[in-house]
């Protein structure tokens, strides 16, 4: 595990994820360390201004991965359009152009798979509002690996089918307003609040 940072936040959100990642990352201070993964879904022909837009709204500094670059602490990392991104053993990055995973690229799933093979129990995963069951899978692997579930409250959610696939398939830790997963993720990187998964890790 890199000694930089204790754990890793992995976000995928579809249908209404730009208001919802503003909302969420605007509220994280700058002495934020947790890197942040993060899967969209958008047109394959978008542009970079998802994280132009973000990164102009937040402390952190908001950018599109690149292949083969190393995670570091207080980065916040945006899978570029019609590509997957991956985590690797040993905690870079990586973008593949394969074929869609259930109609997705870039796939919730695979990130959330990847991060949990790579950071086991030190992974955070989070699904905001989608259109899609994209994400449950991949998070029922992180909650295997003893890693920490957050998911939106579907009620709150612009499109709750996302969060709805997630709770149906896993005993998901944490359901909450987007503003009160901000706030326990700021109290997990200043260490005033120590969340345990409901399973152990395998």
């Amino acid at each position: 595990m890199n000694e930089d940072f204790v754990r890793v936040v992995i976000i995928g959100t579809s249908w209404g994820g730009l208001d919802a990642l503003d909302r969420l990352l605007s509220k994280l201070p700058v002495n934020f360390l947790m890197p942040i993964l993060i899967v969209q879904h958008r047109h394959r022909l978008s542009d970079n201004h998802l994280n132009i837009f973000l990164d102009k709204r937040c402390a952190l500094h908001v950018k599109e991965a690149q292949d083969k670059e190393k995670i570091i602490p207080a980065t916040v990392y945006i899978a570029p359009a019609n590509y997957h991104l991956l985590v690797e053993r040993d905690f870079s990055l990586s973008l593949s152009a394969e074929a869609p995973i259930n109609y997705s690229r870039p796939s919730i799933d695979l990130l959330f798979e990847t991060a949990a093979e790579a950071f086991h129990e030190k992974t955070i995963g989070i699904v905001l509002t989608g259109a899609n069951s994209d994400g449950a899978q991949g998070m029922k692997l992180i909650k295997e690996y003893g890693g920490f579930t957050m998911v939106q409250l579907p009620e709150t959610a612009e499109a709750p089918a996302m969060p709805k696939a997630v709770i149906e398939l896993v005993d998901v830790d944490f359901i909450a307003t987007i503003d009160d997963i901000a706030q326990s993720l700021i109290e997990l990187n200043t260490g005033t609040t120590i969340f345990k998964s409901k399973t152990k890790s395998p």
